[in-house]
């Protein structure tokens, strides 16, 4: 499985996340490794007309009725989304809100995938039960030259062995041999953002970490 994360950037808005989730969408069907389109809310009904599989990257803990400003889960899957990345580095929850808003998505056939910088705090996400957890480092986030696979491999497997849901790894994943190392360390998937986001060559670069999954 890959994620991949949009975030704000200007390579990835607009008709140009509309590309992005096409190739996707492209790479999934051609390798038949799951691959997850992540794009900003603006963005969401457009990228989910592709065909392609979307997430969002934050709902927030409010219900439907007079909460002017806040992304409810009711309306982003009413868009077509399918899930939702929570508590990512760049947007963290106190402990108090994201237990909240796993309460009002949990059981529900709408996916959450937590991020987690430590293997403390992946415990602690795990006791709300999210359907993925992502262990990202955050010092190594957006990295280009690092990757946790490189930087912290004895991490990703304490997260693995620590937690019985699907672990996904990221922050600074940007080679086949990072995502090998993830996978045959117990993690279920990636998730990644600069490496294809950025590249000169989104769909080469999709499809050059999807070959590790085929090979594994």
């Amino acid at each position: 499985m890959i994620v991949v994360n949009f975030k704000t950037y200007k390579e990835a808005t607009g008709y140009k996340a509309t590309n992005l989730a096409r190739i996707c969408k492209r790479v999934m069907e051609d390798t038949g490794v799951r691959v997850v389109a992540v794009p900003q809310v603006a963005d969401l009904r457009n990228c989910e007309e592709t065909g392609s599989d979307c997430w969002v990257q934050h709902v927030d803990a409010v219900e439907q009725g007079k909460n002017t400003g806040w992304i409810t889960r009711e309306d982003v899957e009413e868009a077509g989304a399918m899930g939702t990345l929570l508590n990512h580095s760049e947007h963290k929850l106190d402990e108090e809100a994201l237990k909240k808003t796993m309460g009002l998505i949990g059981g529900l056939a709408f996916e959450a995938c937590v991020c987690a910088g430590s293997v403390e705090e992946a415990v602690r996400v795990a006791a709300m039960t999210p359907d993925y957890i992502a262990y990202e480092p955050p010092e190594l986030v957006g990295s280009r030259e690092k990757s946790v696979s490189t930087e912290h491999p004895d991490i990703i497997e304490k997260v693995v062995k620590a937690v019985t849901f699907p672990v996904l790894v990221g922050a600074g994943i940007h080679s086949l041999e990072d995502v090998k190392v993830a996978l045959k360390l117990g993690a279920k998937g990636i998730l990644v953002s600069t490496d294809v986001v950025l590249s000169d060559g989104p769909e080469r670069e999709l499809r050059e970490l999807a070959t590790a999954f085929v090979h594994i």
